[in-house]
């Protein structure tokens, strides 16, 4: 499976970066390959990092004005022209998503990959990882919007909220029929 991951990549504190790893360390054991936004800065080289040494395959996808970042030996790298290609290709590219700890251009991602799945343009599962119960706020505005009529399908249609890794890969598996 193709499991692009949405995350962070800024140098981030254990309680973060242990069960990122520990995500990673599953997805390439289970012969999954990761797809994301292909720096090899932060978190995101933590996770890239974990998938390959469990003998996962890494395909990136990164941005021109991030290309400096760009990690080297990889199984594929594409280099989009902006960050809207990049989301884009980020998802064509993956089966599922998963969403970890990050800032507003994770937030950005999560959001678009929720509204394709709202309107019905894309069925892929999709996975919020609570790290740390770093999205407890968000999980609480989702709710919400659900309670107060803002989404048209249920909340559990659109997105699995999980508290550890392996729940998270757990889903993914089931919802794709491999488990």
């Amino acid at each position: 499976m193709n499991i692009c991951v949405f995350l962070s990549a800024a140098e981030l504190a254990d309680r973060y970066t242990r069960p990122a790893r520990e995500f990673a360390r599953l997805l390439g054991k289970g012969g999954h390959t990761l797809v994301w936004g292909g720096s090899d800065v932060g978190l995101m080289k933590v996770v890239a990092d974990g998938v390959q040494e469990a003998g996962g395959r890494l395909v990136g996808v990164s941005v021109e004005f991030l290309a400096a970042k760009a990690r080297e030996g990889v199984d594929e790298m594409v280099i989009a022209k902006d960050l809207a290609e990049r989301k884009r290709l980020l998802l064509e590219k993956a089966d599922a998503v998963v969403v970890m700890v990050g800032g507003t251009g994770t937030l950005d991602e999560a959001t678009e990959i929720l509204e394709l799945k709202k309107h019905g343009h894309t069925d892929k599962p999709v996975v919020l990882l609570n790290t740390a119960g770093y999205y407890d706020g968000l999980k609480e505005q989702f709710r919400r919007m659900e309670e107060e009529g803002f989404l048209p399908r249920p909340l559990a249609d659109l997105v699995f909220f999980a508290e550890e890794p392996v729940g998270a890969l757990a889903y993914l598996e089931e919802s794709l029929g491999m488990a």
